[in-house]
């Protein structure tokens, strides 16, 4: 069986999953791994499936968006591809919070930072309310830093970064995180 990814995006409603994974298992589709979540009443799904060796993503995607036409599902599958990399490089992980209020470009300028670091971004949850209550608008970054890196460089131009764009900013490791936020 092959690996593919298959992404589902549309308005929310029940029996999404049901109908999806349904179509999944009728075709001998096995899932392996799925993130679900709904933002604005959109619901979006990734799902990591083993599918037959005879069957294209074109197939599945063709098979998926008839059983699916009534429900104005949109759906992409792709295979996954595999590298002969070298390993996977050492990071540490890290949560990054910043506050402040809504304005364009915020993601974009830390990101940005961390790209050019070589900091994957592992996960995202932001929640703009709108306005200027720094409480209201707040972006949390789960990323992977890489060991070798200047760690103090980072932190420096993150926190510039952070205050060119009016945000205040938290950078720990994720042991750290999850001590201080433990309920």
């Amino acid at each position: 069986m092959e690996r593919a990814i298959v992404s589902v995006l549309g308005k929310d409603k029940p029996g999404i999953i049901a109908a999806v994974t349904k179509i999944l298992f009728e075709q001998d589709c096995n899932i392996e791994s799925v993130s679900q979540t709904i933002l604005h009443s959109e619901f979006s799904g990734l799902f990591i499936i083993a599918m037959p060796g005879n069957m294209t993503p074109r197939e599945l995607s063709e098979r998926m968006r008839d059983e699916l036409k009534t429900t104005d599902l949109h759906v992409f599958v792709k295979w996954i591809e595999t590298t002969a990399a070298s390993g996977p490089e050492k990071t540490e992980p890290f949560v990054v919070t910043t506050e402040g209020p809504d304005n364009k470009g915020l993601v974009a300028g830390i990101t940005a930072i961390m790209a050019a670091h070589k900091v994957n971004v592992a996960g995202l949850q932001a929640l703009f309310k709108g306005g200027t209550a720094p409480e209201d608008n707040i972006m949390i970054y789960h990323v992977d830093v890489p060991e070798h890196i200047d760690q103090q460089s980072l932190r420096n131009e993150l926190r510039k970064k952070a205050e060119q764009l009016d945000l205040t900013i938290s950078i720990q490791h994720k042991r750290i995180f999850e001590a201080i936020n433990r309920i």
